[in-house]
Parts: C-alpha cells; structure tokens; sequence
C-alpha cells in the first residue's frame, strides 16, 4: 500500500515535470503565451496535470461526436480549451500568466501536446521502469 502511493505520486511528479518542460518551451515559442517566474511555471504544470486528469476525460467524452466528425481535429480544440482553462485557473491563484486569444491557445496546446508525448516516451516511461 505505502508503496503504491510512493508510485503514484513519482508518476505525478514526473508528470508535471514534463508538463513544466512542454509550458516553458511553448512560452517560449508561442507569441501569446506568457509564463512569468518558475513559481508561476512549477503552479501551471501542476494545476494543468490536475486538469487533464480530472476534467479533459469529460471533455473528451462530451467532445467525442464531434471530433468523430472533424475526424479527431476537434480533441486539438478540446487542448486549447484545457490550457485555457488552466490559464484561468492558474490566475485564481495569482499566479502570472498570459494567453492572447484562441490561436495562442491553439497554437500552445499543439506545442504542449507534441513536447509531453516526446517526453513521456523518452523520459517518463523509462523512469518508471527503472524504479519498479
């Protein structure tokens, strides 16, 4: 039992490790998507692996007929919304940061999208089965 806890939350911490990467270089990249501070940065990536842990699964499935029909362009749509959301949620916190509009949104959740799944393949997933 301790065990498993001990595992779920290096899975969390990994998590939001790779989130933090992928927030930062969209920051970086997206022009309208501001991260001011690593303390601003570390609350995001936490707050934003909460999200799609917990509320995207639901937006995936109301989502669902539609993006069946867009052929699966509308869970990109569904990403944008989540960062928004984070975005949101993040500065109820008063924590700073900035997105411009929805090609900010989209643009950054393509970015976040991209990075987190290179970086849970190449260094997410090895981790964990190294400390199994």
């Amino acid at each position: 039992m301790e065990y498993e806890r001990e595992s779920r939350l290096l899975a969390f911490g990994i998590r939001v490790g790779i989130n933090a990467a992928a927030l930062w270089l969209a920051a970086e990249w997206v022009r309208g998507f501001e991260i001011d501070g690593w303390q601003s940065l570390v609350a995001a990536a936490a707050i934003f692996a909460l999200v799609n842990a917990f509320i995207k699964p639901l937006a995936d499935l109301i989502g669902l007929p539609v993006t069946c029909l867009t052929l699966g362009l509308f869970h990109l749509v569904i990403n944008a919304g989540m960062l928004a959301f984070t975005v949101w949620l993040t500065g109820q916190f008063e924590f700073d940061l900035e997105l411009d509009g929805f090609i900010a949104a989209f643009l950054a959740a393509m970015l976040i999208s991209f990075v987190s799944t290179l970086l849970s393949a190449f260094i997410g997933r090895p981790v964990r089965w190294a400390l199994r």
